[in-house]
This record gives structure tokens, sequence and C-alpha cells, in this order.
């Protein structure tokens, strides 16, 4: 155990002087050189700037004229023309394809199913009809044969 921690500590010192050494390496790399003075000046121009930030108000309107200066002025939204709302549906009449799914009546299955029982009913109903037709005029001979032997 006290292997593996001094191992990893060695490891966690060497990473660190790694470091320390690339740190270095950045600093003389970014470091001015004596020659040139310009980039100095431009450090402590910068550095001013930082002291005082300008100030920029895009949707704030301060009562200060001062800050009233960094007043951003709105952004300007570029003409967006919708391509769905611009060009209008086609007008072609076409029928629906689930109409033609869909019976014409809805309970055409129901007669379908039930059109042998419904034959034989009428064949009965008219039967029936026509027997009752026959009584009626067989009553009315009756009444008509039964005035006349009266008369």
């Amino acid at each position: 155990m006290a292997t593996e921690e001094e191992s990893i500590e060695q490891a966690a010192a060497s990473r660190r002087e790694r470091l320390r050494a690339l740190k270095a390496a950045q600093e003389l790399l970014n470091a001015p050189d004596e020659d040139s003075a310009q980039p100095t000046e431009d450090q402590t121009d910068q550095t001013n700037e930082e002291d005082n930030p300008s100030m920029k108000f895009r949707n704030y309107v301060p009562h200060d004229k001062q800050l009233q200066e960094g007043k951003v002025a709105p952004p300007v939204l570029p003409k967006f023309e919708d391509p769905v709302a611009a060009a209008p549906p086609p007008s072609e009449e076409k029928e629906d394809p689930f109409v033609n799914i869909a019976p014409k009546k809805p309970n055409w299955d129901l007669r379908r199913d039930v059109q042998k029982k419904l034959d034989k009913l009428e064949r009965r109903t008219q039967k029936a009809i026509y027997k009752l037709m026959e009584q009626q005029e067989q009553e009315k001979l009756l009444e008509d044969g039964g005035n006349a032997i009266q008369d």
C-alpha cells in the first residue's frame, strides 16, 4: 500500500513540475521583447479600458447624459417571408381516399346478412295481403247476395 501511495505522490509531483515548466515557457513566449516599446503601451491602454469599461445599453435608456451616449440602436431585423404563407395551396379537387373506403350506406352488411329472411317475410306478407283481399271480396259478395235476395 505504501508503495502505491508513494508512486501516486511521485506522479503528482512530476506532473506539477511539468505544468510549472509549461507555464514558464508560455510566459517567455508571451513576454514582450525589450526592443519594442509599443506592446507595453497597448497593455497600459487595455488596463485603462478595463478600469473604465464602456457601457452599452440595448433595452435601457439611462437618465444620465454621459451614459446615454452608450445607448446602442436596436438591431434591424431582416425581412422574413414565410414560404408556406406566400404560396397558396394548389386547388386541385381530389377526393379524399378515405371516403372511398367507407361504405355508401352504413347498414349494407346488415342488409346483406338479413336479405334472405327479408325475402321470405316479403313473400309471406304478400300472401297474407292476398288472403285478406279475397276474404273482403267474399264478404262483399255475401252482402251483395243477401241484399239482392231481400229486394
